[in-house]
């Protein structure tokens, strides 16, 4: 990899990891449109690791008081909000684990096309659209079970390249009346262990397919992803209530537009 390729390609991961916006659409894009070798297995992992520094890094008091709950509850000594907050991450969590299991060998053989990211990018980028205007004042405190369940559906579907999983949790969480920054926080809370068992699969293979990883690459990787994905979190988060999601559907409707314009021209 070139210097160009691995600032790139580990910006990418960072700046849309956590934004509405797709990561895995965009880290597809750059071998579809400009020809780029994929950038590999072991430079996979290490943006993967950049960006769960980063949120682990930003969220670090939420989860030490989620950890600390849910520790409290099994040892017996009683249950608690946050302890119900950390059971709710780990239930969200299941459709996506289920679905990428059952899935994955289809979805890497027939929905990795600039086509599909261009469609899927589109469509969910005006349901965004849609769910912004109905963005309530429900806080992570107020969710249930039922609510839980529909963000952990909603988030196995983006599986499909271009849907992007915060966006689409986000979008679920919108439409079930919660506010932006609660909405926004949960999808944050829920990627860490997506991007814990994204890594651990990722690096599985690595370890039983051998590497001739360039270290270069590995440690610029790293440092790159997970410095834009803190800040990237940290203005989102500042800025979200004030701007809302409409840049982010504007953006992904431009893009799904030159994508399909590309697509028809090749």
């Amino acid at each position: 990899m070139t210097w160009l390729e691995i600032v790139v390609l580990a910006l990418i991961q960072g700046l849309t990891e956590f934004l509405p916006v797709s990561s895995s659409a965009h880290l597809i894009l750059p071998s579809q449109i400009l020809g780029w070798q994929d950038q590999g297995l072991a430079f996979d992992v290490a943006v993967h690791v950049g960006t769960l520094s980063a949120v682990l890094l930003y969220f670090r008091q939420d989860l030490v008081s989620l950890t600390s709950g849910w520790i409290r509850q099994v040892t017996g000594r009683g249950a608690s909000q946050e302890s119900r907050l950390a059971w709710f991450v780990v239930t969200a969590t299941i459709p996506a684990c289920v679905a990428g299991l059952l899935g994955n060998d289809f979805i890497e053989l027939h929905l990795r096309s600039a086509l599909v990211i261009a469609l899927a990018t589109i469509s969910f980028g005006l349901l965004l659209a849609f769910s912004d205007r109905q963005t309530g004042q429900r806080s992570m405190p107020d969710l249930n079970l039922r609510d839980v369940l529909v963000i952990g559906c909603a988030q196995a579907l983006a599986l499909i390249p271009g849907t992007s999983r915060s966006g689409i949790t986000m979008t679920a969480g919108l439409f079930l009346g919660l506010s932006r920054e609660a909405a926004a926080r949960f999808s944050f809370l829920l990627s860490i262990p997506l991007i814990i068992a994204a890594g651990l699969l990722k690096g599985i293979e690595l370890a039983q397919t051998g590497t001739d990883a360039e270290w270069r690459a590995i440690f610029a990787g790293i440092l790159i992803s997970a410095i834009s994905a803190y800040l990237c979190i940290h203005i989102f988060l500042k800025f979200l209530e004030k701007i809302g999601f409409m840049p982010f559907v504007i953006y992904r409707l431009i893009l799904g537009g030159v994508l399909l314009i590309w697509v028809f021209l090749n």
